[in-house]
């Protein structure tokens, strides 16, 4: 039964390369040989609409009437050229480049997997600002929290119209994202239901039934899809709700959520499908965070990404279908970085195409087998802020099994390669081994360069040899006290 499946599988990536490898697209992604097949992932778009306050100024019914399909035509005479700087959230000449990139990376993708966050930070003060002209800080009136919801869904519609636009009919499977909400930290209900359709129509291209999406989508921000009709189940989840720091009591919210996982994965498992499962804030230390505290041979205390419950429970769900489970991806850092979940799970955290961490702009091109819809290899692409001459395009940065001399399933791959990367290096001070050399300079997409306002972080890639602990033990150990055992210990 598999192997038919799989048959018709690679039958609809041959289709699919057909209808979108020619014409206007230079793909440089040759046809899949044999059993594998492409998949082009990105992450944390974190459009800024408000990059150039001028276009407001000269089009002041951008705030209000405009149409988002009338967007690109003001965008397009703004005087910023330049892609975003570090320290800043995509501009409309950064999202050209990235979606540029991305078509030209498309090769026989038969779909597209995108992580969340597609507004950018601070956006509601931003509009605030900028179209409602309230001061830093004043409170706005219920008309303007009005007008904020509507200019958000219309920034969702044109960020979406725009990856539609560029990766053809390819379904676009996806997970929503913690800053996509009308708080600034969510997502919250009602941005879920004025959003559910714009999302179904322009990211799934049919792959779920519309009422069944809509049905958890509004209430909760998950769904699962059937791409293709191929026995693949891709599941995108709203781990925002386990996050530290969301706003209100989530424990019906997250218990209503993990009990459908649950079901879902068990269908899967008794149905023979394996399972994608998408998420945007991941399990584990935010490492970021616990980094500037740590002093060696002083006790660490760690900040989390969840509410350690409801990660128990989700990582105890997770555990009850060994083999099920293919691909996990997650993102919110906007780090290139990986976490183990579990024996048999490994998440991979998707870099961002924002910069505003001082990141490089990346995204990555993944290799599956059709026949168990596992990762054996991933294509780094980034775009070089800090190169001499302004790059063209986002360009190959690096190849996973290049990079780290290992092949097969990328999970196992990534297994096998973190006790090189556990392995002391601070209080020893010995110079970090090759792999970690490549994990440290990988992390934030090749940014090396120093922090030129002297504001902490004093340099944009917050890993050194003396708080390489904290990061290596952030990749292995997913509770709070094995985690600060680890660093502890070291």
């Amino acid at each position: 039964m598999l192997k038919v499946s799989s048959g018709l599988f690679l039958l609809a990536l041959v289709s699919v390369y057909l209808l979108f490898g020619c014409g206007a697209t230079t793909n440089t992604t040759p046809t899949p040989t044999g059993n594998n097949f492409p998949v082009v992932v990105f992450s944390d778009f974190h459009f800024n609409p408000f990059y150039d306050p001028a276009l407001f100024k000269n089009n002041p019914t951008l705030c209000t009437t405009m149409d988002p399909s009338q967007w690109e035509s003001i965008f397009q005479k703004s005087s910023v050229i330049a892609p975003s700087a570090w320290g800043s959230d995509t501009n409309y000449p950064l999202m050209v480049k990235a979606l540029a990139s991305i078509k030209q990376n498309l090769g026989a993708s038969p779909l597209v997997l995108y992580t969340g966050d597609l507004i950018g930070h601070n956006f509601q003060s931003s509009f605030y600002q900028d179209c409602e002209g309230l001061a830093p800080g004043a409170l706005p009136t219920a008309q303007d929290v009005t007008d904020m919801q509507a200019f958000t869904d219309k920034t969702v519609a044109f960020v979406t119209a725009q990856v539609r636009a560029t990766v053809g009919n390819l379904p676009v499977l996806f997970a929503v994202g913690n800053i996509d909400s009308y708080t600034g930290y969510g997502p919250d209900s009602t941005f879920l239901a004025n959003n559910a359709e714009t999302f179904y129509t322009q990211f799934l291209s049919g792959t779920v039934d519309q009422q069944t999406f809509l049905n958890t989508f509004k209430s909760g921000g998950y769904y699962s899809a059937e791409p293709m009709g191929s026995k693949l189940v891709v599941i995108g989840l709203n781990t925002n709700v386990f996050a530290l720091g969301v706003p209100g009591d989530n424990d019906g919210a997250v218990a209503t959520e993990l009990a459908w996982l649950d079901s879902t994965l068990a269908s899967a498992q008794a149905n023979g499908k394996k399972v994608w499962l998408l998420m945007h804030v991941p399990p584990g230390a935010n490492t970021v965070s616990t980094a500037p505290s740590f002093t060696a041979g002083q006790p660490v205390s760690a900040t989390m990404m969840m509410y350690q419950s409801y990660q128990a429970n989700f990582l105890q769900i997770l555990a009850k279908y060994p083999g099920v489970i293919t691909m996990t991806l997650g993102a919110h850092t906007h780090m290139n970085e990986y976490r183990i979940l579990s024996p048999s799970i490994v998440l991979d955290e998707v870099p961002a195409i924002t910069p505003c961490f001082g990141e490089n702009p990346a995204f990555e091109v993944y290799t599956l087998t059709a026949d168990t819809f596992t990762p054996t290899d991933y294509r780094a692409l980034n775009y070089d802020l800090g190169a001499k001459s302004a790059p063209v395009q986002f360009t190959d940065y690096y190849t996973f099994s290049k990079a780290y001399s290992l092949s097969g399933p990328l999970g196992a791959s990534l297994m096998q390669l973190y006790p090189q990367l556990a392995t002391n290096v601070s209080l020893t001070k010995s110079t970090p081994n090759t792999q970690q050399l490549s994990y440290m300079g990988q992390y934030n997409s090749g940014n090396a360069s120093w922090n030129a306002d002297g504001k902490p972080p004093a340099y944009w890639n917050p890993i050194t040899n003396a708080n390489w602990p904290v990061f290596a033990c952030g990749i292995g150990k997913m509770s709070q006290l094995d985690f600060e055992d680890c660093v502890n210990s070291y």
